[in-house]
């Protein structure tokens, strides 16, 4: 069931539900507005022509720091990560759903191409994989409205929240933009070999 702006506030209040910074201004019937930040990773293409998902990427992406008055542009096509401003974190009876504006879709901008879940168990600065499909560019500005989060309950609590050490999250309580880690899903755990007498 997906949180109405009263049960956002309630669950707050009890730390089912966190968000820092708060401000009730920007609470929606249903959701939570969501600001972008000013650190940026984008593609460094000069030295890279293939991406192979069982290798670490992260010399693959340069971090930039996004002036608040100059903004950044996304040119048709270009694809960049960035973290919105806002720290968010859920229980482990909630779950939360980072979504696109409606004004930004307008223009073209994708905010998150798949991975806009708030894991049960987590609090982090929430990563935006950002497109522009739009056959122009687009400018951004550092603290501008870029996306807004909703809050669901589970039907019960979890068993296993995000952060799990079994679970092998890669992304538990990140603060800061940080490249795919998908190549650690290949890396296979050398079992001990016990001497037998």
């Amino acid at each position: 069931m997906i949180l109405s702006d009263k049960s956002i506030k309630e669950k707050i209040k009890t730390g089912k539900i966190y968000i820092e910074p708060f401000d009730e201004n920007c609470l929606q019937s249903a959701t939570y507005d969501l600001h972008l930040d000013n650190h940026f990773l984008i593609f460094n293409t000069e030295n890279h022509s293939l991406i192979d998902v069982k290798k670490p990427i992260d010399d693959f992406m340069k971090e930039i720091v996004v002036d608040d008055k100059e903004g950044y542009i996304v040119h048709p096509g270009d694809f960049v990560l960035a973290n919105v401003k806002e720290v968010t974190g859920v229980d482990d009876c909630h779950v939360g759903r980072l979504e696109g504006k409606s004004s930004l879709a307008r223009m073209g901008l994708v905010i998150h191409t798949t991975a806009g879940f708030l894991d049960p168990g987590n609090r982090l600065r929430l990563t935006l994989e950002m497109v522009n499909l739009s056959p122009l560019p687009i400018k951004l500005y550092p603290g501008m409205k870029i996306g807004q989060i909703a809050f669901e309950s589970l039907d019960q609590k979890c068993d296993r929240p995000y952060g799990t050490k079994a679970l092998g999250n890669k992304y538990f309580g990140n603060m800061t933009v940080t490249a795919s880690q998908m190549w650690k899903n290949f890396v296979v755990k050398k079992k001990k070999h016990v001497k037998k007498h």
